[in-house]
């Protein structure tokens, strides 16, 4: 007996309904000479707008990003002119939300009905934020290899200074390498590494290893701070901090020159916050930077006001620099 052949499905508007809702694809209809959008239900909850609401592109350009609306004019201006389909995207702020949005559609009035043309949004934010998460991540080990290369540069070129044989250049060499291993792996653990509450003075001591302790740099770095515990999160944070830190002190701070010295010291500011405050004397004149903040830069501020809940600021003295990092006690046990 001949089997039947399974039947297609038969699609009508609430079969397409249902699968346009399914994938987050927002509809809209643009009138060219009105300016009128039509849009679907998703479309209006992307966009923040109330169904029933008469909108127009203007209505919507009200909403999109400052940094983005001028090139999302242009854009959308353009695509008559534009053979073949286009995508924009670009964002949107709904309330206290930034929304990433991806337009598309057919260039050149094609599909042009009663006057309007025809196309999709799509939520894209989770696409972009990764891609930013990316983008971060990518330029932080960019700035990390070349600040590691740079100081292995330096500590080399220190090192040869004061080594009496090449047996002992070589031992302090790879001696002060391997520090800088260690200290470079708190400021970037390892997947699966877990980091238990340690002393902020043994943190310290195993970041700053590198440059102490060894001829040149022998008792020029000085710390003092109380005996207390710090958890993980802080302790990759205040480790980027010290790093970042101490690799420009000595490309260009209080390390660069042989009679420089660090301080670094830590109290209490009141009963929720703490300061650690970092002192470079003796290195060259320094001044404030004339350019915005580099990269290294950048991020130290952005990770200490997310993971520690506070700031830090620098004073560029002329007799050195002065870094406060202004901590939430109770962030420092996280």
């Amino acid at each position: 007996m001949a089997s039947k052949k399974a039947s297609s499905p038969v699609w009508d508007m609430r079969h397409l309904r249902a699968a346009i809702d399914a994938s987050g694809v927002a509809l809209w209809s643009w009138n060219v000479d009105t300016d009128e959008i039509v849009m679907d239900e998703c479309a209006h909850r992307l966009w923040g707008v109330l169904e029933g609401e008469d909108v127009t592109f203007e209505d919507l350009s009200a909403r999109i990003h400052p940094e983005d609306i001028d090139r999302v004019r242009a854009a959308f201006a353009a695509t008559r002119a534009v053979l073949g389909p286009y995508e924009t995207d670009f964002r949107v702020v709904v309330g206290n939300e930034v929304r990433w949005i991806s337009a598309r559609g057919q260039g050149s009035d094609v599909g042009m009905h009663e006057r309007s043309v025809f196309g999709i949004f799509l939520d894209v934010t989770q696409r972009k934020q990764a891609e930013e998460a990316s983008e971060l991540l990518s330029g932080e080990m960019s700035h990390r290899v070349r600040n590691l290369l740079q100081v292995a540069s330096s500590l080399t070129l220190i090192t040869s200074r004061s080594a009496a044989t090449a047996e002992d250049l070589v031992r302090d060499i790879t001696n002060r390498l391997s520090a800088l291993g260690r200290a470079h792996a708190l400021v970037r653990p390892v997947p699966g590494q877990t980091i238990t509450a340690v002393l902020l003075g043994d943190i310290l001591t195993v970041l700053l290893a590198p440059y102490e302790n060894m001829a040149d740099f022998s008792e020029r770095i000085r710390v003092s701070v109380p005996k207390m515990g710090i958890g993980e999160a802080a302790t990759t944070t205040l480790a980027l901090v010290v790093h970042e830190l101490a690799t420009n002190s000595l490309k260009y701070g209080a390390l660069s020159t042989e009679n420089g010295t660090i301080d670094v010291s830590c109290g209490p500011v009141d009963d929720h916050e703490m300061a650690i405050v970092w002192m470079e004397r003796g290195g060259p004149t320094v001044a404030p930077p004339t350019e915005h903040a580099g990269f290294g830069s950048k991020m130290i501020v952005q990770s200490v006001s997310r993971t520690l809940g506070g700031s830090i600021d620098f004073d560029w003295s002329p007799e050195g620099l002065i870094a406060t990092l202004r901590v939430n006690t109770d962030r420092l046990t996280k």
